[in-house]
């Protein structure tokens, strides 16, 4: 009997999700459930931050990879990853959980790599219950968003910046260009009150910018109506995930319910 049988047969029309979330970067320990502010208005769901863990480099041995894929016991580190977000997920079929990392411009081209480890740990700890689990990264750093909404930067900072023209995942240097503009930008103290007034509609509105951004939010969408009765066409509208742009990498996940 795998974890779905055991789920109940219809989640209630007006269930209640909790998403919970393990994070690299300090600023989103402390302040990363502000982005989700708009899902979270909607009274469907809830999202809390659960650890804080290091960041994972790619497993570069194709015999250490094979090991593990083949059930050898993996780092330990990486093991409690996966017993964390399961702790969650085995008692209760309303949480689901979000590992998101910081992704440098310095490490994209592994991000294929670590998006394997990721999910190398959590597919193999939480077995019949992966799906309930996604992998997600922030592109290029958290502090790339803040600046497709430059009117919650001017409100915070006082500066008199205009939108950032172009794909703000790809700003080499976002947490430096802000530093650059205000050298007394701290990334907790500023970023969670920039995080407080960012607006994600806005952010995701150019459909062909934040791909990576965009199917986070797509995940969470995709978990609201497949275990409920929401209408969720808003959410559609909202963040463009008819037409918008999404990662080749995490949007793997999309497909996984």
């Amino acid at each position: 009997m795998t974890e779905r049988d055991t789920q109940p047969a219809e989640y209630p029309r007006y269930a209640y999700f909790r998403f919970v979330l393990i994070v690299t970067g300090k600023t989103e320990r402390q302040y990363l459930p502000e982005l989700f502010s708009s899902l979270r208005a909607t009274g469907t769901c809830n999202f809390e931050v659960i650890q804080r863990v290091g960041q994972r480099d790619p497993i570069t041995s194709e015999e250490r990879l094979k090991a593990l894929r083949n059930g050898k016991k993996m780092p330990d580190k990486d093991e409690v990853i996966g017993f964390k977000a399961r702790r969650y997920l085995k008692n209760d079929p309303y949480y689901f959980v979000l590992l998101i990392d910081d992704l440098e411009y310095d490490r994209r081209n592994e991000a294929q790599e670590v998006f394997e480890r990721y999910r190398l740990a959590l597919d193999t700890i939480l077995n019949e219950l992966k799906h309930r689990a996604s992998v997600h990264f922030l592109v290029n750093m958290l502090e790339a968003y803040y600046f497709a909404n430059a009117q919650a930067i001017n409100a915070v900072l006082k500066t008199a910046l205009s939108d950032y023209e172009g794909d703000v995942e790809e700003i080499h240097h976002p947490k430096g260009d802000l530093k650059g503009l205000y050298p007394r930008f701290n990334e907790i103290k500023h970023g969670g009150a920039i995080l407080d007034k960012i607006n994600i509609e806005h952010v995701l509105s150019p459909p062909d910018t934040c791909a990576s951004l965009r199917t986070l939010f797509a995940w969470c969408v995709k978990v609201l109506e497949t275990y409920s009765d929401y209408d969720c066409t808003g959410f559609y509208d909202k963040y463009k995930l008819h037409d918008g742009k999404l990662s080749e990498i995490t949007g793997t996940q999309l497909d996984n319910f």
